[in-house]
């Protein structure tokens, strides 16, 4: 703030002049900011790639599976489970097969029983029966 003394208006005529008006400027400063780029040095920046081989030794883990077929041709009732033999696993293939049987089925039975029955006979029947008669004859009259 500026004291009276130290205002512009103590230079002008007629400043000390009572009688007269007297016009005071009323002065305001504005402040006005902006901002400048400036360039205050450059920078480059390099990049190089360099190659180099080496020898890198890793371990790796790998599995292999033998697969063994083993026929076995039973006929089975149910499916059979994966089993485990130590580190093999079992596993059934099955399949399904027509099955055409042939059976004897018992349709009746024949009974025969032996029975012993005695029956009586009656007929009219001729009998021929021849019989002998021997006589002695006199031997002094043959004839008689």
């Amino acid at each position: 703030m500026m004291t009276p003394e130290e205002t512009p208006d103590s230079n002008i005529p007629f400043a000390n002049d009572l009688n007269r008006t007297r016009v005071i400027p009323v002065i305001e400063e504005h402040l006005q900011v902006r901002k400048e780029v400036v360039e205050t040095g450059r920078i480059r920046i390099g990049k190089r790639v360099y190659e180099e081989e080496q020898t890198v030794s890793t371990p790796l883990i790998s599995e292999k599976v033998d697969v063994e077929r083993v026929a076995v041709g039973e006929f089975v009732d149910t499916l059979p489970e994966v089993r485990y033999e130590g580190d093999t696993m079992i596993i059934p293939v099955v399949e399904e097969v027509v099955v055409v049987e042939k059976r004897l089925r018992l349709v009746e039975e024949l009974r025969v029983t032996r029975q012993h029955i005695e029956t009586t006979a009656t007929e009219q029947i001729t009998l021929r029966k021849e019989e002998v008669t021997v006589e002695r004859l006199d031997p002094e009259n043959p004839v008689d």
